[in-house]
């Protein structure tokens, strides 16, 4: 709790600095267009104003006693009225970081006076984009931050209570993820599009319900499988995919990275194999067979990835509910292989997951050459990373601790709606 005021007024100093060294100065500001600092700065005058708030109710917690007695029920006031600002500025950062990067590379005197701006002590070395991305890294790590205080208190006590009804701060965070990744995602639907050309009935890529999962080149087999094909040289053909959240385009590479798609289905009517061990040439193939294609009728493809590590990633994200080694964290089963991110992590795949210092995760399956396929503890969000960021927790009573503490948490999350909806039936029957 004293973790949460303190890092409150170091995150409002930095937001002051922001404003008042980076937007407020006149060297920079004659450098931009009122639209561009709308995109650069957005609504962080309205953000600064909500943590100076949110600030001045926790330090009068502080001053009425040293042994701070509760914050959660502040936390829940402010984020369920005044928080909203946070979803505005965040589902701005693709439009603040596209617009960043273009003046950076375009515009000689932003680029000169961002410069200077950065070389001064107040700013401690850090870069202009640090102070940028400062409340979007503050929402995330508040709800941390209340979720840690979760697991310290008793069970069944007024402090467990206050902090379970912090359900405003999660739809928040939520909230910004899904703004972010709406607009990001359309972007890339659009660019996609642009690059495609169809040999088949054209299929319209751009959706708000769909997002690309993942897209990349495999080898196709051609051919029956007979020992004298094997000894013929063409044994394989490029394909590449583009794989997304509904939808598997199936297609040919042309020049000048655009792609001629010549076979199509609905991701539901997609089942994958994985072959068994036959020697080096068929090492890393998969059956992948499309129940419905884009000439309504059954097909199936042999496919040989890279690497093993890149084969079971295609199975996983071509068919999502393919059992995997191990549990998931809502079987409740108290025991299975689990650990603990030790290096932080930027995905650099749509299937892979970031990882942040200390995040605890399920291991759900591995590859022999190195990557972990994990769910997430405290949000169930799934994904692949290098094993070499990541600790295996071999105390079985840890691990165990670990997923009863999540499993509470999520209990309370599912009571919270259960209530919600027995309120809303409430209204309706009167």
């Amino acid at each position: 709790m004293f973790e949460l005021v303190t890092s409150e007024a170091s995150y409002y100093k930095s937001l002051r600095l922001l404003v008042s060294h980076f937007m407020e100065s006149e060297r920079l500001k004659a450098t931009l267009h009122p639209s561009e600092i709308h995109f650069i700065f957005s609504n962080v005058l309205e953000v600064l104003s909500t943590s100076e708030r949110f600030l001045l109710d926790l330090e009068q917690r502080f001053e009425e006693n040293l042994v701070i007695s509760d914050v959660c029920d502040i936390v829940y006031e402010h984020a369920a009225n005044h928080f909203g600002v946070y979803v505005t500025y965040v589902c701005n950062q693709t439009y603040q970081e596209r617009a960043y990067r273009k003046l950076l590379q375009e515009r000689t005197e932003f680029r000169e006076a961002v410069a200077h701006l950065e070389t001064n002590p107040i700013c401690k070395g850090l870069p202009f984009s640090s102070f940028l991305i400062l409340p979007f890294q503050r929402i995330t790590r508040l709800k941390l931050l209340v979720q840690n205080i979760l697991t310290k208190v008793e069970e069944g006590s007024e402090r467990e209570a206050s902090a379970l009804q912090d359900r405003e701060l999660e739809k928040l965070v939520r909230a910004c993820n899904d703004g972010v990744r709406k607009m990001s995602r359309t972007e890339q639907l659009i660019s996609i599009e642009k690059t495609l050309e169809f040999k088949i009935k054209s299929v319209p890529i751009i959706s708000h319900s769909r997002w690309l999962l993942k897209q990349g080149e495999l080898q196709q087999m051609s051919g029956p499988r007979t020992s004298r094909t094997l000894r013929t040289k063409k044994l394989f053909r490029s394909v590449y995919l583009f794989l997304f959240n509904d939808l598997l385009l199936i297609c040919k590479r042309q020049p000048g990275d655009r792609f001629q798609v010549f076979d199509v289905a609905a991701r539901g009517l997609l089942r994958v194999e994985e072959l068994e061990d036959q020697g080096q040439t068929l090492a890393n193939v998969f059956i992948l067979r499309l129940l419905e294609n884009a000439h309504d009728r059954e097909f199936t493809y042999m496919l040989k990835a890279s690497s093993q590590s890149e084969m079971k990633r295609w199975m996983t994200s071509l068919v999502p509910n393919r059992r995997t080694k191990f549990v998931s964290v809502t079987t409740r089963v108290f025991d299975c292989p689990q650990v603990q991110c030790v290096h932080p992590y930027i995905a650099q795949e749509p299937d892979e997951l970031s990882l942040d210092l200390a995040d605890l995760l399920n291991v759900q399956d591995r590859t022999d050459d190195g990557w972990v396929f994990g769910e997430r503890l405290h949000d169930q969000e799934r994904g692949w990373f290098p094993s070499s960021v990541a600790e295996e927790i071999l105390n079985k009573d840890i691990r165990t601790q670990n997923l009863k503490e999540c499993l509470r948490v999520h209990k309370s999350d599912d009571g919270s709606q259960n209530k919600d909806r027995r309120k809303m039936g409430s209204r309706t029957r009167q």
